[in-house]
Order: C-alpha cells, then structure tokens, then sequence
C-alpha cells in the first residue's frame, strides 16, 4: 500500500505546485519545470547521501550542491549553466541525468529561490520513495496533458498499465524490458506490483534496485526524466557513476544484447519510421526509413510492425510479453501479414484487449494490447487459442471529463484469470478464436471482436451524456488542429531549408494569419 501522506509531506508536495505555478507565469512549461527539479533534486540527494556516510560526494565537487549555495544573481546563473554542461559529459547515471541539460530559468532570483529555498530546505532522502515519487509522477502527468509540450506521446493511462500489469505478474528475479520507456510507467508500476505481492528477501530487494529493468528511449529529455522518476521511486541509483538502467538511443537500429523474461511496451504511435536526408544541392527531404534486420520476419518502415518484431527477439524463449497496438498492426497487407502469420506460428499470442478511444493524450488513436508469450522452434503454431476482450464498443472516455481508471478494467482482468487461464469462460465480451479461424481469414487479418452490441445502434438513449459528446468533439477537433499545426511547421522547416524563402512565409502566414487592423 502507498504511504499515506502526512501533513507534512502534503506540504512538501504542495511546495512543489506552488512554485511551479510561479514559474508558468515567466512562460516556463511543466517539462521546462520537471527539468530543473530533476537536475537540482539529483544533486541535493547526492549531497545528502554522501553526507550521511560521512565520504565525499561522487559528483565532482567543483559543480557539486555546496557550489551552488554560495553563489547569487548572475554568477550562481553562470556556474549553473557550467554545471550543467560539465556534469552531462561524467559516465554512467550522472552523465545519462544531464545529457544536453540546458538552465531554463532566466530570472536569477527565481533560480536562488528554487535551489535556496525549496530545495535546500527539505532533506529529501528521509522523504518517503512514494511520496516524492508520486509528486514527481503528477508533474509528468500534468506535462503529458498541456497539449503544446507535446509530452503526451510518452505517457501510458497508468490505469491501463496496471492492469497490463495485474494480468501479467511479474515475479521475483525476473528481468523486466520496455524498449520505448517514456517516463518510465510500466517499470514503477511492476515494481509496484513485486513489492506488494511478494515478500522479498535481502538479495531480491538488491535485484529488484539494480537489475530488475532494463528500458531503451530515444528522447533524451523523456530518458532523463525515467531516469529521475526511478531513482526517486528507489530504482537504480545506487552508485551514480554505475551503468544507468536505462539507455538512450533508438532500439530498432539493432538486435537486442540480452533477453529478458518479460516486456511491458506502448511503443510511439506514428506508422513510419523516417530519416531526414540532405542532398548535395542543400536540399532536405524525409524518406520512409525501412529497418533490416537478420532477426525480423519482414522489412518494413511501418514503426508499430517492426517494434512487434524487436519485442519479440528480445524475448528469452518463455518469456512473455504485453504490448499496445494500433488497429493497422492487426491488417495491414504485404509485411504485415507475413508478421502476423511469424508471430502466431512462433509465439502463443493467446489474449487481444481491445481499448477504447479517449483514453490518450494523442487523440483519436484506435489501439489494443496484444498479450503473447516465446515459445521453443516447433512445426506446429504455437498459437492455440486467441481470445479477445472488446473493451471499446459502448465505451466513452475523456481525459479530462471521464478518464479511465484501473477499475474499468476489472472485468477485463477477472475474464483473463492470471492465475487460471485454462479456466477462461467467454461472454458477450470475452470471445475466443482457434488458429485455424485466424489463418483462414484473408490476410491473417485480426481484426476480430467479441460479441457485444453496439447500445447506440439501437437504442439512443444509451448514447454517453452531451457534455462527454461535446468533450470528444472538442478534443477530435484540437487533435485536428494540432495534426495540421505540425505538418505546416514540417513545410516551413523543409521550406526554409531547402531556400525556398517565399513559400515558407506563405505557409507561416497560413499558421499565424495577421490579424491586421
């Protein structure tokens, strides 16, 4: 159970919000102040810790916490800059933490108060991990939610994730993989899970901190703050010149080093993978970028369809995997249909959860879990049994009005029976296909469903309430906006790139008209 707050630590974690509403009206973002925390918060805990072992800190002591409290004004502005270059060039989790780290406080004074008051003040490491974990937790949420920091791609429903994790059930001693972590959610909540199911011994404890997880990502900014979000939940750390649990780089560019027992993913959505080229005459253009690779079935620059792969081939034979899904993985044609023959013959892909829209930050998104497990090289398929769970039909949520909770899946999570899946019973929402029934559709589509009745067919009045309706519109709408928003930016960037001067002005007056007199 979660460490109720006192009211201290209610304190704490209002101190928190109040400063970073301070700072929101300078123009700093959420990210921006999720930012600063991080490198600040990270360099007091380290002071802390070497503090109470009476041994020297490992950060150098030239951009170490004790530098930063002498200094004011301009020159603690100047040395803090400098700290944060220096230290992103260290080794290991110091180095991860600080990668291309930038100050983006431009008042000196604000930055005096956010290292000399709210930070100095607390002594964070006797802070309870759920405590400070959680308030770090609301400001990633509260970043993934405002719309313009674009955030949102890294961050899962955390009610999905739990019951992702629920029906999978980590155990002691297993290795844990995500290859696109984000901030680092479906790690916490299977550490989450371990540390309350299980009764943990000294040397699974230490496992668990060290070894337990093992996650990849591209963003450097969204790596560092997984990073934070681990450390300040008591995962890794311990040494913070030690290998990072984490790495930053693109995981499909090469075949996985090691396998682990089990991978918890939403992968980005977007179904191509590009790579911007700039030609001889300075001309920039972005080419679908197909990913080869000796362990994939298939060629392809469709994203989703080469994560599947990769998940798969990080996978130790028995290993089981839980990952989201868009609508185009279960039909595409040409590689997609030869994936979906590979991974039903190679891997028991025994349970589909079908999810509503609503439920993320990147709107108007139609997407599953698929839940499958390695098996041994056989003649036969190991794919029996498919179950599928429609969780969509008659299903409205909102981020904002009604978001989805953990509890909306408890019937998802009984009809799957962790502990007892040769036990499964369908229902009007739990319908199970055999192999034979998938291979006989055209393409190996899997676009199958259970057999619920979509309400609104026949009777209106089970249609959601009109303020839900008009929240969904307005959120389709916003999604709209912002889709186009991006694709006009990407002209005027290519535009300008490649000289063409006057049309790129031509699209910016597209995107900011002049409102004139």
């Amino acid at each position: 159970m979660t460490t109720p707050l006192t009211d201290n630590s209610r304190q704490l974690v209002q101190k928190l919000w109040n400063y970073c509403n301070l700072l929101r009206d300078d123009g700093l973002s959420y990210g921006d102040y999720v930012e600063q925390l991080t490198y600040l918060l990270f360099l007091k805990m380290a002071q802390e810790r070497a503090d109470a072992r009476k041994e020297p800190s490992k950060i150098p002591a030239q951009y170490g916490w004790p530098e930063l409290l002498k200094r004011n004004g301009k020159d603690l502005e100047d040395h803090y800059n400098v700290t944060l270059e220096e230290l992103g060039e260290q080794p290991g989790l110091l180095g991860l933490i600080f990668t291309r780290a930038q100050n983006r406080i431009q008042d000196p004074a604000k930055l005096s108060r956010l290292v000399k008051n709210l930070i100095n003040e607390e002594t964070w490491t006797s802070v309870d991990a759920d405590i400070k974990g959680d308030a770090y937790e609301g400001l990633l949420e509260k970043n993934a939610a405002d719309t313009k920091s674009g955030a949102g791609q890294y961050f899962t429903p955390r009610g999905l994730i739990k019951a992702m994790v629920d029906v999978m059930r980590p155990a002691p001693g297993m290795t844990i993989g995500d290859p696109a972590c984000g901030t680092g959610g479906f790690f916490l909540a299977a550490h989450d899970y371990l540390t309350k199911h299980h009764k943990l011994d000294r040397d699974q404890k230490l496992f668990l901190r060290d070894q337990t997880f093992r996650g990849v990502e591209i963003v450097p900014n969204a790596a560092r703050r997984c990073v934070m979000n681990l450390f300040l939940h008591g995962i890794g750390g311990a040494d913070i010149n030690a290998q990072s649990p984490i790495r930053i780089g693109d995981s499909l560019l090469q075949e996985p080093s090691a396998r682990v027992d089990m991978v918890l993913a939403n992968p980005p959505f977007g179904r191509k993978s590009t790579v911007t080229m700039v030609s001889p005459d300075g001309k920039v253009t972005k080419e679908d970028q197909e990913i080869a690779r000796d362990d994939f079935w298939a060629t392809t620059s469709n994203k989703q369809l080469n994560f599947l792969q990769h998940i798969r081939s990080m996978l130790k034979i028995g290993g089981s995997a839980a990952v989201v899904v868009p609508d185009n993985v279960l039909t595409d044609g040409g590689a997609g249909e030869v994936i979906r023959r590979a991974l039903l013959h190679e891997c028991n892909v025994h349970t589909m959860l079908r999810l509503p829209q609503g439920i993320f930050y990147a709107q108007g998104v139609k997407a599953n879990v698929l839940f499958f497990e390695r098996q041994a090289a056989s003649r036969d398929p190991a794919t029996k049994d498919f179950w599928v769970y429609d969780f969509r039909t008659n299903q409205s949520f909102t981020l904002k009005n009604r978001p989805m909770k953990r509890h909306h899946l408890d019937d998802f999570v009984a009809a799957y029976s962790p502990s007892a899946p040769h036990s499964r019973v369908e229902n009007k929402h739990f319908k199970r296909y055999s192999y034979d029934e998938l291979a006989g559709r055209p393409g190996m589509d899997l676009d199958v469903w259970a057999d619920v009745v979509d309400d609104s067919l026949t009777d209106p009045s089970t249609l959601p309430p009109p303020e839900v309706i008009a929240q969904q519109i307005v959120e389709e709408a916003r999604a709209g906006i912002e889709a186009f928003e991006a694709v006009a930016a990407e002209l005027v960037e290519n535009a300008a790139a490649n000289g063409n001067g006057g049309e790129a002005d031509a699209v910016e007056a597209l995107i900011h008209p002049d409102d004139g007199p």
